[in-house]
């Protein structure tokens, strides 16, 4: 109800509902007028089987006082919580006020367990088996639809398990990456290569990650890379985390690195968005999901070391 820009609207549904019940109280007073005894009932012409016929009879009582019942618990409903136009009840009940004191008492609840890793190290918190059963189920409540269960993601989601990442890899900035989110952008070079111009920028690419790769027009895609791509990507195709430009040498590339899906990618552009999880999570929660996330690339043993930068 509060869509409406005019307060007409609010009458007007407050008057229908309550008509519609007026109505219904009517309706059964008039259909438990008793039939006086001894006077011939009345039919209401229907007949089956040539003797079987339906009498127009009054309700039963018990029926009626039910329905009687359900009117008088409808009003009371009304007086109480939302139903009328606008007005909100004499409880100023809403689905988000109640789903709000559900959260709050939800998180005082398991606010102690989240708060005893807030301050641990990342990496630390990556070889304590407790925090990573927490760290997973959150993985799975809030990040394995993009990513799936296995965290190895799939076309346009990036795969978590591997050493790649598009924004850097290291503990905190896969912190950042889930609080902040990130959005990368590739813009469409269709337009200014022509088709021709992209199939050997695609070819130059499959060049550098290995793939099998036409010659010749791998040789006029480098120069065309050099002065297009080479401002993002860098001069050897190995990107750049401070933009998320994607490392081009592997083949881990987020949306295929096979020749029709690098022509459709750099003729139509891409952009990719990781939505910003801080807000929803909290901060503690981001804390043992991140520390979760680099566990996935990194063994409980390489905690001493820092993570490498690739692609995510």
């Amino acid at each position: 109800m509060s869509d409406f820009t005019s307060g007409f609207w609010s009458i007007y549904i407050s008057i229908i509902t309550v008509v519609s019940i007026i109505a219904c109280g009517v309706l059964l007073q008039v259909m438990s007028t008793r039939k006086v005894s001894g006077s011939e009932a009345k039919t209401t012409g229907h007949s089956w089987d040539e003797d079987l016929v339906e009498l127009n009879n009054p309700l039963p009582r018990w029926w009626i006082w039910l329905f009687y019942i359900t009117i008088l618990f409808g009003l009371v409903y009304l007086v109480l919580y939302p139903g009328l136009g606008t007005y909100g009840g004499s409880h100023q009940w809403t689905s988000k006020k109640q789903y709000d004191e559900e959260v709050a008492k939800a998180e005082a609840q398991s606010a102690p367990m989240y708060e005893k890793y807030a301050k641990t190290d990342l990496k630390q918190l990556a070889a304590d088996p407790e925090a990573l059963a927490i760290g997973q189920k959150l993985f799975l409540n809030n990040c394995a639809q993009c990513h799936s269960s296995d965290a190895r993601g799939g076309k346009g989601y990036p795969n978590l398990t591997d050493m790649d990442w598009n924004w850097g890899g290291d503990p905190e900035t896969i912190k950042e990456t889930i609080a902040s989110g990130r959005k990368g952008v590739m813009p469409p070079w269709g337009a200014v290569l022509g088709d021709e111009g992209v199939k050997d920028m695609a070819h130059y690419v499959l060049s550098l990650n290995g793939r099998t790769f036409d010659s010749l027009r791998a040789t006029r895609g480098k120069e065309k890379f050099m002065t297009t791509c080479v401002a993002c990507h860098g001069s050897e195709g190995k990107g750049n985390p401070a933009i998320g430009a994607e490392n081009l040498t592997t083949l881990t590339l987020l949306h295929g690195a096979d020749e029709p899906a690098l022509i459709e990618t750099i003729s139509k552009g891409r952009i990719d968005i990781m939505p910003a999880q801080k807000e929803l999570l909290g901060e503690a929660r981001v804390h043992i999901l991140a520390a979760y996330v680099w566990s996935l690339s990194n063994s409980p043993g390489a905690a001493a070391q820092p993570a490498k930068t690739g692609a995510k």
